[in-house]
């Protein structure tokens, strides 16, 4: 495999010793999955995880933004969320966009504050967008009317509630209730479904093609920051890490599972002395799709609002389930691949 932009190292093996990334000690997490059952038996199917369903699909996706700084570890509510888009904000630290869609947790936070180019992706999914707190780009889009929202600064103690363990400001907490009511409020429609997105069906997940990917390490030059991804054979789903901590829900102590690990590479430029940084999403470029313990070469681009892997030109499917995507710089003394 040749090597490309994006900072991930890879391990192929399936089974792995000494790997950098540990579960936590204690009790095994007890939890169920929400499995990827055949679309056929099933009158509806959610448009974000291609999971059959017998619920209405008729429900807008809600996008959060979520605090990835150590002391607002574990979040709350990442577990459930169809998609989580993890991009930098300033400096090495990382940001989560967390969109959901066919569940929702109790409550999901720390809740943080906005930035024009995750207020871009959470428009790509007509999402109601939950933030604490904006950029002066960011703002500017809000103000505007670009996209439904509610944020955290008009909210603070009603809507939103701190979180009397946590200091600020990695203490801003939301629940989906709060949401509702602050939807109702706004007279928001929340009856609005995305547009689905591609999946591979049983068959095809079957046959699926690629070199073995058991580990993945992208690097955001931070040991605080970069990321693990280990996956489990007998899940067959990857757990992530981060400063060799696994990533499990603060509630519930489950651990976050992903069926779909995109990694991409884009343009990154910072804009100002704050470190605030421009994040090129339209132009497109090259990356990794990892699915089942396999690992593809990849190119994106912008398809209707929404970042889309291609193989060969041609729109690569996911797998039914959870979807994490990376994104990184394009730099390529950042690269190491290891088949």
């Amino acid at each position: 495999m040749k090597c490309k932009m994006l900072s991930i190292a890879l391990v192929s093996v399936l089974i792995i010793t000494g790997c950098s990334g540990q579960d936590k000690p204690g009790k095994t997490p007890d939890y169920t999955e929400q499995e990827a059952q055949p679309r056929q038996d099933y009158p509806d199917t959610f448009p974000l995880t291609g999971i059959g369903t017998d619920k209405s699909i008729n429900q807008r996706a809600v996008a959060v933004m979520v605090n990835n700084h150590p002391k607002a570890r574990p979040q709350s509510g990442l577990e459930k969320a169809d998609i989580v888009y993890e991009l930098l904000a300033e400096g090495e630290v990382t940001r989560f966009l967390a969109i959901f869609q066919s569940e929702k947790p109790k409550r999901v936070g720390p809740v943080r504050s906005a930035r024009d180019y995750y207020l871009q992706l959470a428009k790509g999914f007509n999402s109601l967008y939950i933030l604490h707190g904006y950029s002066p780009e960011a703002r500017e889009l809000l103000e505007s009317g670009s996209i439904d929202h509610l944020n955290g600064l008009k909210y603070d103690g009603t809507l939103f509630k701190r979180e009397s363990s946590r200091k600020a400001p990695h203490d801003s907490y939301i629940s989906f209730e709060n949401i509702k009511k602050g939807a109702e409020k706004n007279s928001f429609n929340m009856e609005a479904p995305p547009a689905p997105l591609t999946f591979l069906t049983a068959d095809e997940v079957k046959s699926l093609g690629g070199e073995t990917a058991a580990e993945a390490d992208v690097s955001y030059h931070s040991r605080l920051f970069n990321v693990h991804y280990k996956y489990d054979s007998k899940k067959q789903k990857y757990k992530r890490y981060t400063d060799h901590e696994l990533t499990v829900d603060e509630e519930t102590n489950n651990p976050v599972l992903i069926d779909n690990l995109l990694i991409i590479g884009a343009r990154h430029q910072v804009t100002d002395s704050k470190g605030r940084r421009d994040i090129d999403l339209q132009a497109g470029g090259e990356g990794y799709l990892l699915q089942k313990g396999k690992i593809n070469e990849v190119t994106w681009e912008m398809k209707n609002g929404m970042i889309t892997p291609l193989i060969n030109g041609r729109e690569a499917g996911l797998i039914p389930g959870k979807t994490w995507i990376n994104v990184v710089p394009d730099a390529a003394s950042d690269i190491h691949v290891k088949p």
